[in-house]
């Protein structure tokens, strides 16, 4: 319809401008009789002047008759010209208000008729479909009105809990840390100094707890395979994730191979069935699928059985494990100071730091961090690791022998520094552990 409505108002445009064009053909040739008259008579009087006048010669005379009489007879065909013209004006005038232009009108009043009569049909069966729909939807009304209120908001708490619940232990409480009595403590030979009070910095849990806050800065995390970057209980639900998605994988590959197994023999029984050769590839990528997802079903049954030991050491002794400093492992020398007992003793009482897994820096709450981001500190120096050491605390941070690091705090005296390493993570090692080189 909007084709045609288009089609009939162009044809209308062209009616018009025919009129139009007639109209302007009209007014020419009346100019044209106009002007001509106005000639005939001027030549006419010029001509009645020279006949009057004694001393204008007779060619004179004839020559202005002539004149008279051409611009005479030049006047009666503009006028003849014109009455033609203004008849054939009005007669194309009355074709085209008594004819075309009605003819047009009744093609539009016809389509527009038409359109109604089509809009009534869609509003009729748009009215019936809603009345087919209104049940439906007082239906789900009624449903989401009993959905709300069977709503239980412990459960929907509880089981927010549940899915997003770090696993991570309770910090334990914070000893207090006579100052008052003195303290001889043999530093370490790579210490970096004390304070100028002589007395060493309240540091280790203190600080590492502050990063497990909701509102802590948050380090920059490296992705990794196992998950390990995520808390444990996240990092459990995870692996168990993946290792249900791949076990079911591996169940679909050896579905497929058994069903290429039959097909094969159905192949060797009837040969006009198919050649049995054209599944070969098929069943050998098969089984390279089946052995790399055996693979990786090992790989993630080792890592969930890690994390899951983790979890459940980390229920059982939370605040045992706060009770004692972080000790290096057997495999790693003592200080290298020839300190005394008692010195040995002030050491683990200054550098008091709550253990926890390897990379504990990030913290447990990060949907609160992109507001509070702060920019990463600035190394003051680089050291290089002596030995090896494995950070099984919160708060430390594993090395190998020979890692280059960055140093981000100086030894405050209790024998522990706060180091970076290049492929991301914070925490505390043994000063001894180090040889220091300030910028």
């Amino acid at each position: 319809m909007k084709q045609e409505r288009k089609m009939h108002f162009q044809e209308g445009r062209r009616a018009q401008q025919q009129l139009e064009s007639g109209f302007k053909q009209l007014e020419n040739s009346k100019r044209k009789f106009e002007r001509d008259c106005r000639e005939a008579e001027k030549a006419a009087q010029t001509a009645e002047r020279l006949d009057q006048d004694i001393n204008a010669t007779k060619a004179d005379v004839e020559k202005a008759k002539q004149q008279a009489h051409l611009r005479s007879h030049m006047a009666e065909e503009s006028k003849n010209e014109y009455a033609a013209q203004l008849q054939r004006f009005n007669r194309d005038q009355a074709h085209f208000y008594f004819s075309q232009m009605p003819q047009i009108f009744d093609k539009l009043q016809d389509m527009d008729e038409r359109r109604a009569t089509h809009l009534g049909a869609g509003y009729g069966l748009l009215s019936e479909a809603e009345l087919q729909v209104v049940p439906i939807i007082a239906k789900c009304l009624e449903g989401m009105k009993v959905a709300a209120a069977a709503v239980d908001a412990k459960n929907d708490s509880q089981v927010l809990i549940e899915l997003h619940k770090s696993g991570f232990a309770r910090p334990g409480d914070v000893e207090f840390e006579d100052f008052s009595q003195p303290m001889n403590r043999a530093p370490s030979d790579s210490s970096l100094g004390t304070p100028s009070d002589g007395r060493p910095e309240l540091r280790g849990p203190a600080r590492s707890r502050a990063k497990r806050w909701p509102f802590g800065k948050k380090n920059k995390t490296v992705v990794t395979e196992d998950f390990s970057h995520l808390p444990p209980e996240q990092q459990r639900k995870r692996l168990q994730q993946q290792l249900e998605d791949r076990n079911r994988e591996l169940q679909k590959e050896v579905d497929q191979r058994e069903a290429l197994k039959k097909m094969k023999d159905v192949y060797e029984k009837t040969p006009q069935m198919g050649d049995p050769a054209s599944l070969e590839p098929q069943i050998t990528e098969t089984l390279n699928n089946i052995e790399r997802l055996k693979l990786e079903v090992q790989k993630y049954e080792a890592w969930l059985a890690e994390a899951e030991s983790r979890v459940l050491s980390n229920r059982g002794d939370s605040l045992s494990r706060h009770a004692r400093p972080p000790e290096p492992p057997a495999s790693a020398p003592p200080d290298s100071s020839s300190s005394s007992n008692s010195g040995s003793q002030d050491n683990k009482e200054s550098s008091e730091e709550p253990p926890s897994e390897e990379g504990q820096d990030t913290p447990i709450y990060t949907e609160f961090d992109e507001d509070f981001e702060e920019e990463p500190a600035s190394p003051i120096g680089h050291c290089v690791a002596i030995y090896h050491f494995e950070g099984s605390s919160e708060g430390t941070i594993s090395m190998a022998e020979g890692e280059d690091l960055s140093l981000m705090e100086e030894d405050k005296g209790d024998g522990w520094t706060r180091v970076r390493r290049k492929q991301g993570g914070e925490g505390y090692v043994p000063t001894s552990y180090l040889r220091v080189m300030l910028n």
